[in-house]
């Protein structure tokens, strides 16, 4: 049985009736695409209704395990099961010399039976009997039900159908025929199946009640086989929505209402069928019950604009889908919520605040008298029961109504002002002046060194602003973190306990409020603050002129930046003699280690961050790392640490070595036993290849962030690839709070650096370098040969230029459209796979056949002059493929070669023959599978077949063979056919690199990757 096949069949072990019966149905609806399939996952999109954007759901058929992002209750959920089904049919099809498979069926349902239980057959009959019955296996039948059509609409016939596919009619009601101990004994009962019996009692002749029809699509929701028309079909109670849409047509506005596009067929009133699933339509007052009354279009003069905006389109989008197409109207935006606020106005003596009911902040609406008015921005859909429950809490807490101003002085001014302070809802207006001008903040800074931990004092840290003029029985301080939210919430004044209020120091907060907020962040309950916010303390220190914390002289690099870092002891067992740059990420290593901090070794690819980590382990060190260097960091700890104990958690049967001082294990283990590496504190942990928790939203990251250790390490030449929220999440691992949470970060860094503003990019790299070393190997092994690298261009022949060009046609314009007008960015991608591949290879593109392309002429011939030379060679590509295709061609030229892709088995082995000088002179590897953790020195050229946008992959394939042991210039060439998108995607990976740079190194600005970026490699 396959690896999906054993996947589904677990996924159906686990799941309820009722989310399998729906997970069939979005199967068969064509809501599911594959994103990707790779060696251990597999990425679907599955559209679910109600939701605006296609759900991700990830499958791991061989540990059958699963995960989906719609954060359901139900696990697992029906997005699971019908990836499972699409992900099972997918893999079937693609399978070599298989027959086509058969129509899809749930492995739990019987197929239903041809003869007896097809649309207008005859009867079910039961088997004549001669001489005592036979035994029944207990639970043998199961309940099937039948819709048919009759005159004016639906009858429903159930059939108990036995394992053999011969089914009888149930011509009674199925509560009777269980008072049979026999029966009862043998047929499987459902719930729905006795709700259903509940709402047949009454029998009709004739098509069902239009009430009854619909309370059985209810009740039979989660039943396991119902069929209409001969077919299997799933049963749905969700009503099927017309459709609005508004749009302009010359001076007019044009609202109209069509039918939903999935429908295929009107059964009967009231009922629809929508690919493959019966279910009933909503709205029929409006719609008719045969939707007799669809199209509608209702015209708006421009005087009636207010009307539509203000009354009809709430109303409408609070019943069913609306799309705005209208340039004239704003968009609609169900996320905005009804909010009360307070304006507020010093009187002479008094205080004047006006009540206002109100969508969005700054509000995009005002509600008057149940009537909305319109501002600005985006319009809501209106919730008038939270409207309601806002309107009753504004009376009861401060006696007010919405819109009604209300004036009170002396006492009453007080006691309002006390009511305000304990008010939820937002104010504006003249609050900073409710209080009284002599009322003033003053900082107060309260720094103690506590106890050591390795050498370095643990910080205690307290912040107040002390209260003055507030006049005798006023409170003398105010916590800081309530000043920080007033600040951060853009208010002008903070309340006062036991009543009054007092104006923010805006002006000192504009200068120091950040850092005191990253403080406050970054200090435990216990007082203490975190060593990394270290700088940021001195800092506050320095700015308010307050002495520093005593014995902090040891984190004096940490303050300066590193400019001068203590010297290093080498461990006395370590066999290799450091260059002097590694010598510096050592002591570097070293002093974040003493000091309690984190930090990421992000040195270029081959300069030895390995040999810098392993200077500085110990005994309870946990290194994580991809499965393909696993071998080498066992033999690099043995080779230069001998005196380390080391231990490889792998395999069945796994257990944790106590006695090791090195545990070396992978990210997939990592994911699978985050209970019980989480569950040891260790001394330090290393993650090799750090940027496989990139997404934090992932498992494995996950289970990295649970590890306690008190000395953590991140390993990656390779720290961001396309966003900078893969940096956060390496940061998050290595200094938790350093760069907050993610949408502090998201909001403070990332969109201010992707967005070119002034300086965003050099206060990112100032917060971060203390944490972060890295090196380049042009700055630092001057001793490197060069690396040169350039583009072959490839001339595409007739042939060729006529399958790309029909591949473009083809998707271009629909792929384009789609994203001018917001739909999928995974279209585009996949349009940009299929154009990247016609332009490598003809067979690449799916009903192609070709022996060669022009592509592969070209490689074969810059091949046979290096190899003639005596060069060694490797070529890389993203596809397996287009591997296969290279191969035939190289044998066929009687070149020598050796292949390394993700089924290869034995990596060091390959890896060593092709470095034997006496080994093949060329070596064919997927981009992925040789990214990492291989060293091909004895290759000089380095050949990538089909370049694409991210820079940092292709910079990892050629530091294979340009790294510290190289003896010869390396020629790297990217085979770029013209006229192609190719040309435009060397264009994109300045941008990708610049995103990089602005984060780490001294570029002003940062690109990631774009909806106009695809539009352009697409134009």
């Amino acid at each position: 049985m396959s690896l999906t096949a054993e996947l589904l069949d677990a996924v159906r072990e686990e799941a309820r009736p009722d989310t399998w019966s729906a997970g069939m149905g979005l199967a068969r609806a064509g809501a599911v695409s594959v994103q990707s399939v790779g060696e251990e996952e597999a990425v679907l999109r599955v559209r679910a209704i109600g939701r605006p954007a296609p759900l991700t759901t990830v499958l791991y058929p061989e540990d059958e395990i699963w995960e989906c992002d719609c954060r359901g209750r139900v696990d697992p959920c029906e997005h699971v099961v019908a990836a499972a089904i699409v992900l099972h049919q997918a893999v079937s099809q693609r399978a070599p010399a298989q027959r086509a498979p058969a129509r899809p069926m749930p492995p739990s349902r019987p197929a239903p039976a041809q003869a007896p239980m097809a649309q207008g057959g005859p009867r079910p009959a039961v088997a004549a009997q001669s001489g005592p019955r036979p035994a029944v296996a207990p639970k043998s039948e199961r309940m099937v039900y039948r819709f048919k059509r009759v005159d004016g609409g639906l009858q429903l016939e159930r059939l108990l159908v036995r394992p053999d596919n011969t089914a009888r009619l149930l011509a009674r009601s199925l509560a009777s025929v269980l008072t049979n101990p026999v029966e009862a004994a043998r047929i499987q009962v459902e719930p729905c199946d006795l709700l259903a019996d509940k709402l047949l009692l009454k029998p009709t002749r004739g098509a069902l009640p239009p009430e009854r029809l619909e309370a059985l699509l209810r009740v039979l929701e989660p039943a396991r086989t119902v069929i209409f028309d001969g077919a299997l079909v799933s049963v749905s109670s969700e009503p099927v929505l017309p459709r609005v849409t508004v749009e302009d047509r010359g001076e007019q506005t044009v609202l109209r209402i069509d039918k939903d596009p999935r429908i295929t067929e009107l059964v009967c009133p009231g009922i629809v069928v929508c690919g493959g699933t019966l279910c009933r339509l909503g709205e029929q007052g409006l719609v008719g019950s045969r939707m007799e009354s669809l199209p509608q279009e209702r015209v708006f003069p421009p005087e009636q604009l207010g009307d539509l905006t203000g009354k009809v389109l709430p109303d409408l989008a609070r019943r069913m889908p609306v799309d705005v197409k209208s340039q004239r109207l704003p968009p609609i935006d169900r996320t905005l919520q009804p909010r009360i606020s307070l304006d507020l106005n010093q009187l002479d003596s008094g205080l004047s605040v006006l009540p206002t009911l109100v969508y969005g902040s700054p509000p995009t609406v005002r509600i008057d008298n149940g009537r909305m008015v319109y501002l600005q921005g985006a319009v809501p859909v209106r919730d008038e029961g939270t409207e309601q429950k806002l309107v009753h809490q504004l009376r009861d807490e401060l006696n007010m109504v919405p819109g009604r101003r209300v004036t009170v002085q002396g006492r009453d001014a007080v006691q309002l002002a006390d009511k305000l302070r304990r008010w939820r809802g937002g104010l504006t207006g003249d609050a900073a002046r409710v209080v009284s001008p002599n009322v003033k903040l003053r900082p107060m800074l309260s720094v103690e060194a506590g106890a050591t931990q390795s050498g370095v004092p643990q910080v205690g840290f307290s912040f107040d602003f002390q209260v003055e003029g507030a006049g005798p029985g006023a409170p003398s301080t105010v916590d800081a973190a309530a000043v920080m939210r007033a600040w951060e919430e853009g208010l002008g004044l903070v309340p006062l306990e036991g009543g009054g209020w007092a104006p923010l120091p805006t002006a000192w907060l504009k200068t120091h409020g950040q850092r005191v907020a990253d403080l406050l962040a970054a200090r435990g309950k216990d007082g203490r603050l975190a060593n990394h916010a270290i700088p940021q303390l001195t800092g506050l220190c320095e700015a308010l002129e307050h002495p520093p914390p005593p014995g902090l002289e040891r984190l004096a690099p940490l303050v300066r930046g590193f400019e001068k870092l203590p010297d290093v002891q080498l461990p006395q067992d370590l066999t290799a003699t450091p260059r002097p740059y590694q010598l510096q990420g050592i002591s570097w290593l070293t002093f974040l280690r003493q000091a309690g901090l984190g930090g990421v070794l992000a040195d270029d690819m081959g300069l030895g961050k390995t040999l810098q980590t392993i200077c500085v382990l110990g005994p309870g060190t946990l290194v994580v790392a991809p499965t393909s260097v696993l071998p080498n960091w066992e033999a690099e700890v043995k080779r230069f640490r001998p005196s380390l104990k080391v231990s490889v958690y792998h395999g069945p049967g796994r257990t944790l070595d106590e006695s090791a001082d090195v545990t070396l294990t992978t990210y997939a283990l990592l994911r699978l036993d985050a209970a019980v590496l989480g569950a040891k504190t260790w001394d330090t942990v290393v993650l090799d290849e750090a940027q496989a928790i990139k997404n934090p939203d992932s498992q494995v990251a996950r289970a990295a962030y649970g590890l306690q250790a008190n000395f953590r390490v991140a390993l990656s030449g390779t720290p961001i690839e396309n966003r900078l929220e893969e940096l956060w999440s390496l940061m998050h691992f290595t200094n938790q709070g350093l760069l907050g949470g993610r949408k502090e970060f998201d909001e403070r860094w990332a969109r201010p650096v992707s967005d070119n503003q002034k300086g965003a990019a050099e206060l990112l790299r100032a917060r971060i370098r203390p944490f972060v070393l890295r090196r380049l190997k042009r700055d630092v092994a001057p001793e490197l040969p060069p690396r040169t690298e350039s583009v072959l261009h490839v001339t595409l022949n007739e042939r060729e230029r006529a399958v790309y060009d029909a591949v473009y046609a083809a998707t271009r314009e629909e792929v384009v459209s789609q994203l001018e007008e917001g739909g999928s960015v995974l279209k585009a991608l996949e349009a940009l796979l299929r154009l990247r591949q016609a332009a490598c290879h003809p067979a690449l593109v799916p009903g192609q056949q070709a022996q060669t392309s022009s592509k592969v002429q070209a490689l074969l011939e810059a091949l046979d002059t290096a190899v003639g030379e005596g060069h060694k060679a490797l070529v890389f590509s993203q596809w397996t493929s287009m591997l296969d295709l290279i191969e035939p061609a190289l044998r066929e030229a009687n070149i020598g070669f050796i292949r390394l892709d993700g089924g290869t088995a034995n990596r060091g082995a390959v890896a060593a023959s092709f470095q034997d000088p006496k080994g093949p002179p060329v070596m064919l590897i997927s981009l992925k599978a040789g990214a990492t953790g291989l060293n091909l020195t004895a290759a000089d050229h380095v050949f990538l077949v089909d370049p694409w946008w991210n820079p940092s992959v292709e910079a990892q394939a050629a530091d294979r063979a340009h790294r510290i042991g190289q003896q010869q210039p390396v020629m790297v060439y990217r085979m770029v056919s013209q006229g192609t998108v190719e040309e435009k995607i060397l264009t994109l990976q300045e941008k990708k690199r610049a995103l990089f740079e602005s984060a780490l190194g001294g570029a002003s600005g940062a690109a990631a990757i774009t909806r106009a970026d695809l539009m352009q490699l697409l134009d």
